[in-house]
């Protein structure tokens, strides 16, 4: 992540890194609000812990800016490309 962060200052393309990144991100924090949850059991699903509005902000981020799905297919046409002769 700190690798995309440096290529943009550095007025590169980050197209591929910044994709990745978010792919990470938002894909681990579903899956740690998603554990979260589980381990409260019902609880985890009522208001009277935070691990219920973690986990709609994390499915929230997942979407916001490209889906995951999109973000993806972005990586795999810039793998592509860059292995294209």
């Amino acid at each position: 992540m700190t690798a995309a962060a440096r290529r943009r200052d550095a007025g590169q393309d980050v197209t591929k890194l910044a994709a990745m990144a978010k792919l990470f991100c938002t894909d681990t924090a579903m899956t740690v609000t998603t554990h979260a949850v589980q381990i409260l059991g019902a609880v985890g699903y009522t208001t009277r812990y935070p691990a219920e509005r973690y986990m709609r902000e994390a499915k929230v981020l997942q979407i916001f800016e490209g889906t995951n799905q999109i973000q993806r297919l972005i990586i795999s046409r810039k793998l592509n490309s860059d292995h294209t002769p």
